[in-house]
Order: C-alpha cells, then structure tokens, then sequence
C-alpha cells in the first residue's frame, strides 16, 4: 500500500507501482486522499489517518502487507504501522521525518511554529509500536525535507532497519535504477538483510 507525498496523487505514484512490480508479483494499491483528485473531503492528520485505516481494512489479510510512504505520505504510513504493528510485514519511507512540526520550524525558524500546527504526523513516536523491517531514504540536497530528519528517525528505531542515502539526490528522489532499488527493498523486507 503506497501513501504519497503532499504534492502528487495516486497517478502520479504510479512509478512506483512500475518498479515494485517489476521485481515482485505484488499487488498495489494506491491510497488516494481526501480532497486530492476527485475524492471528497478535505486533507488533515485526522482525515488522512481515518482514509488510511479505511483503506487497510479493506486489503486482503491472507497475503504479507508491505507500507511504503513518500514525504507526508511517510507519517501515514508510520501511522498505520504503529496501529497495526502486528499485520504489517515492511515498511519503506522515502524522504522521511521524525516529526513534521520540527520540520516545520526548521522551514520557519522565527515563527513559533509549534503553536501553530495543528498536523504533527509524529512517525517517530508512531513507529514506536512496530517492530519490523524498516527502511528509510534520505537525500543530501533535500530542500523540502532535509535529510537530518530522516536519520533521526533512522537513529531512533530499535528494530531491524535498512538506510539508503543518496547524497546528490533531492526530495524523493532515488538516485538509482527502480529496478536495483527495489529488488534490495523486497529482499529486505522478506528477509531483513542483503546481500
């Protein structure tokens, strides 16, 4: 199940669902969220975390269930890992954060940014809960999400974990084949570790 970033859609994740499927015969869905494209409603933390347990309800619990999160999609899917730790068999974040408030400032560092926020996403203290695979992106030249942030979140997760940076890469950019990318995040996923 793929979450995408502030910026995109469904549609324009669907690179993503080109390189998964290239190495895997995964199925994929794409959660689409209120107030994007056509789907009404409007976005916040509140709407997009009940969407997003919505959509999870409705995927088939017979078969592993993989998370892979892009930018604000990374506090989604941290969040529905938290809450269903147990059903979750991967995660991968591209471009993530610990916490979107401290984001925020660092974006904003004269306003007081922490008592403006409403929407805090705080994958950090929701992936407190999960115990498994977790892989974590991070770009050097990352001017939207700067890479500080994901490895604090890398830094504070005590389970298995697999770290992909890409000094020259910018926000959500793999600077990689899709194919080698994925194929390494698979194997971790199913056997955290590569070879």
């Amino acid at each position: 199940m793929i979450m995408y970033g502030n910026g995109s859609t469904a549609v324009g994740c669907g690179h993503y669902v080109n390189g998964i499927q290239s190495v895997a015969a995964f199925d994929v869905f794409i959660l689409e969220y209120p107030g994007y494209e056509d789907r009404p409603g409007s976005p916040s933390q509140r709407s997009l975390f009940s969407a997003a347990n919505e959509a999870f309800q409705m995927l088939p619990n017979n078969q592993p269930i993989y998370l892979v999160g892009e930018s604000l999609g990374t506090g989604v899917a941290s969040y529905l890992a938290g809450t269903y730790s147990n059903q979750i068999a991967g995660v991968v974040l591209i471009s993530p954060f610990d916490n979107l408030t401290d984001v925020a400032q660092n974006h904003f560092p004269l306003l007081p940014v922490r008592l403006l926020i409403a929407d805090r996403f705080t994958s950090g203290k929701n992936l407190r809960q999960y115990h498994g695979q977790l892989g974590i992106t991070v770009d050097g030249k990352d001017s939207v999400v700067p890479e500080k942030f994901g490895l604090r979140l890398y830094n504070g997760y005590p389970g298995p974990k697999k770290l992909w940076e890409f000094p020259d890469g910018g926000h959500c950019q793999i600077m990689e084949p899709p194919s080698k990318f994925w194929n390494e995040v698979v194997e971790f996923w199913q056997t955290g570790e590569l070879r």
